[in-house]
Formats: C-alpha cells, structure tokens, sequence
C-alpha cells in the first residue's frame, strides 16, 4: 500500500475498482444522504448561536444559491459545502468515480457554486464558503463570520 501524505488520509493514489453493491442498493443509499440539516450543519449552527446574538436565518430559499446560513442585515451569505459534494481537492479524486455520471453532478455543482458566489457578490453580499473539514475547527469558522457581521 502507498504512502499516505494528506491530512484526511485518504489515498488519491489507488486505483478504483468495480462498485461491490448493485445498483439499485446504491440508488437508495445515495437517496437517504440529506441535502440540509446534516449533522455538521446542525453543530455548527448550534455553536454559532451560543456566539452571537445576531439574527440569523438558515436554509434561504428567495436567496439564489440557498445559503445555509444568512444575516440578512448585514447581507452576509454562509455556505457549508460538503467535501465529496462541492469536490473538495477534485481533480486529485475524479479518478475514483465509477461513471460519468457522478463526475459531471460534482463538477456542476462547482461551477454553480463558483456562478452563486460571483452574483452574490455583484449584488452587494458578503459570501463565506466553509468545506466541511473546515467545521472540525469550529472557532475559526466563527471568528471569521463574526468578523464580518459587526
């Protein structure tokens, strides 16, 4: 087995192999996997209100991109983008996918992530952008917001 040099160790190095469940076992395990109110999100969200008393909102559906987190008065936009989802380190695992069909969901949900950020931004909005193993460091995520919500 290879060496592993990154933090998370994983191993981008190996070689991807056969799918071992069928494929309508991996539709439904795909399908159980939440979009929002994940456990990282809830943590996260939980320790952001025991460290300000600023009104926040989350899930925004009318804002384009549907933030996790808003401040809508100081127009700040928060984002907690999983690791495989938002394709964190990518182009190091692309690899690994078993069929184009995962490589174009992740790659399409970079470029729409890239598109949101840009328009918010156009429109006077404040994005933060934190990947998932970011959260594991909760207080500098939150320093961070609070730096910019005054």
């Amino acid at each position: 087995m290879s060496k592993i040099n990154n933090y998370l160790g994983r191993n981008f190095k190996k070689k991807k192999n056969k799918d071992r469940i069928s494929k309508r076992e991996r539709s439904e395990l795909m399908s159980k996997i939440r979009s929002k109110n994940t456990r990282f999100e809830r943590e996260f969200i939980n320790i952001l209100k025991e460290n300000t008393n600023k009104k926040f909102q989350i899930n925004v559906v009318s804002i384009k991109g549907k933030p996790d987190i808003v401040f809508p008065k100081d127009k700040v936009c928060v984002f907690l983008d999983s690791d495989f989802w938002h394709g964190w380190q990518y182009p190091r695992w692309r690899h690994l996918l078993k069929n184009d069909f995962w490589r174009e969901k992740i790659e399409n949900n970079r470029k729409r992530d890239k598109r949101v950020t840009m328009y918010l931004r156009k429109n006077n909005w404040f994005v933060l952008r934190f990947w998932e193993h970011e959260l594991k460091n909760f207080s500098q995520c939150i320093t961070d917001i609070l730096g910019k919500i005054v």
